[in-house]
């Protein structure tokens, strides 16, 4: 039989690991909220641009088409040229014993190197690359975004170093500034100045990328040295990574990049615009796992070594997918208002039915990087690439056979797939190797409550938008009263703080 000394003993060390577990999830939050926000404004900024272009771009023009292809192509190339050195860099910084500013000069100097070798080799031969990716009557596209995605790449650092210090405001500063002034250009010459060139919105981002990249030379500082011993050892943990990062990023962009060329009709860029455009509404999934990654990347390695580093990492995940269900449920809630926001223009609105599917994708994806980290914290980060592989294989094997028959509806569906198989495999072999007690039923919970309040919504006979959207609001208030139940939030202490 315990003593009551032994119990008492007990009983104290799990009220220090569930302070621990909550202090981590206040400081998780507070970043998430102050990276969160600058991720969300610059989003719904951003989000400004695509009714700009829409409305400037008719469908049949292929405008938005081209940028959507364009973008797509930059993105994987930012993923190539970054080669998984952020997420490095934050494994070095955190080792007791590295030297952090060698690790971030070392890790300057590499990405400097390594982004100028690419511009320099582009601007070489940038005719047969632009004829290849079919822009040969405008090179210039493609090489003003070449420029673009080399300074993109080597600012990776800067901003991680920002991120690790925690000074979020001048992160924030320098992601703002960028965005308006890319705005600002934008409205200058698609509204006042009547334009409907493509290549001017890859001009503005080549002029507004390099503006930051002036006010972020202060930042740059290669005192430390460069240190061949840990470039070789940083390389060693990031490959994998990159290989990681290749196979997920095309699970987000590949049916951009090949759908011109898998699509039977002449109308391929029309299509892939339409495609691109609706898409923009469900991105608010991306928007919602982009301002987690940046908070919940440093704190989970920094708590990697913390006992209560697994009881932290499953509330985690089990907070992330009930606030993503409950964005799901929003934007198909008021989609009906929302089209009017991000596509004014009607010849576009033949692309809403991918939404909810593109945001299920979405969804599956945040999940599977929440999975991701028990590789990368035990130093197993093929395992990342493994799994994004396959999914990208399936989704690769969808885009190709089912495009030409299907169109952009295969695309939306290849992404589920895609995502779905890497989030499975990630799961299942992650339990195996360094299991975490994850809340499955609860989260399950969600799921399946989601899905049904959002079936009502689509299934109810309601003609009338304003009456559906009454009706919307009520399921809504349905999921949100089921959170604060179950979760037992404390409503008057978080209007209090």
């Amino acid at each position: 039989m315990p003593s009551v000394f032994s119990v008492n003993f007990s009983l104290s060390s799990h009220i220090q690991i569930f302070r621990k577990t909550m202090a981590g999830l206040k400081s998780l939050v507070k970043d998430t909220a102050i990276y969160g926000m600058s991720s969300i404004i610059g989003r719904f900024l951003n989000y400004l641009l695509v009714p700009i272009y829409v409305s400037a771009m008719s469908a049949k023009s292929g405008g938005y088409g081209v940028v959507t292809e364009v973008y797509a192509w930059t993105a994987l190339l930012l993923v190539i040229l970054v080669y998984g050195m952020e997420t490095t860099f934050f494994r070095f910084v955190n080792k007791a014993e590295e030297n952090p500013q060698r690790v971030y000069s070392t890790s300057l100097l590499m990405l400097g190197f390594t982004s100028g070798l690419f511009v320099l080799l582009c601007l070489v031969f940038l005719q047969p690359i632009s004829a290849a990716m079919g822009y040969a009557d405008h090179p210039w596209y493609v090489g003003m975004m070449l420029i673009v995605v080399a300074m993109d790449a080597f600012q990776c650092i800067p901003f991680a170093y920002l991120r690790y210090q925690k000074r979020p405001y001048r992160f924030v500063f320098f992601k703002l500034l960028f965005i308006v002034l890319n705005i600002t250009l934008n409205i200058v010459y698609y509204l006042f100045m009547d334009g409907s060139d493509p290549g001017a919105a890859f001009a503005i981002n080549l002029i507004c990328t390099s503006i930051i990249m002036v006010l972020m030379l202060p930042l740059v500082k290669i005192k430390a040295g460069f240190d061949v011993g840990l470039m070789k050892r940083m390389l060693n943990y990031s490959y994998p990574i990159l290989i990681l990062g290749i196979a997920g990023i095309l699970n987000q962009v590949a049916d951009k990049i090949i759908f011109s060329h898998v699509y039977p009709g002449d109308d391929a860029k029309t299509q892939l615009g339409i495609y691109g455009a609706a898409s923009k509404i469900a991105m608010v999934m991306a928007l919602l796992t982009q301002a987690f990654r940046y908070a919940y990347e440093p704190v989970v390695f920094s708590k990697s070594r913390d006992k209560d580093s697994k009881e932290f990492y499953a509330k985690a995940m089990k907070y992330f997918l009930i606030f993503t269900l409950l964005a799901f449920l929003c934007v198909m809630f008021y989609i009906d208002i929302l089209k009017h926001l991000i596509m004014p223009n009607p010849e576009y609105w033949g692309g809403l039915s991918v939404v909810p599917i593109v945001m299920a994708a979405e969804i599956l994806m945040g999940i599977y990087f929440n999975l991701s980290f028990w590789y990368k914290l035990i130093d197993k980060t093929i395992w990342g690439a493994v799994f994004s592989f396959a999914g990208c294989a399936v989704l690769l094997a969808i885009n190709i056979l089912l495009v030409p028959r299907f169109g952009y509806m295969a695309c939306a569906w290849a992404g589920v797939a895609g995502y779905g198989i890497a989030m499975l495999l990630s799961y299942f072999v992650g339990q195996r190797k360094n299991p975490i007690d994850y809340d499955i039923r609860g989260m399950m919970q969600y799921v399946v409550v989601a899905a049904v309040l959002y079936g009502v919504s689509e299934w109810l006979p309601l003609t009338n938008e304003w009456a559906k959207m009454g009706i919307n609001t009520l399921l809504l208030v349905v999921f949100v009263a089921m959170i604060v139940k179950k979760e037992n939030f404390n409503l008057k202490a978080l209007l209090k703080r």
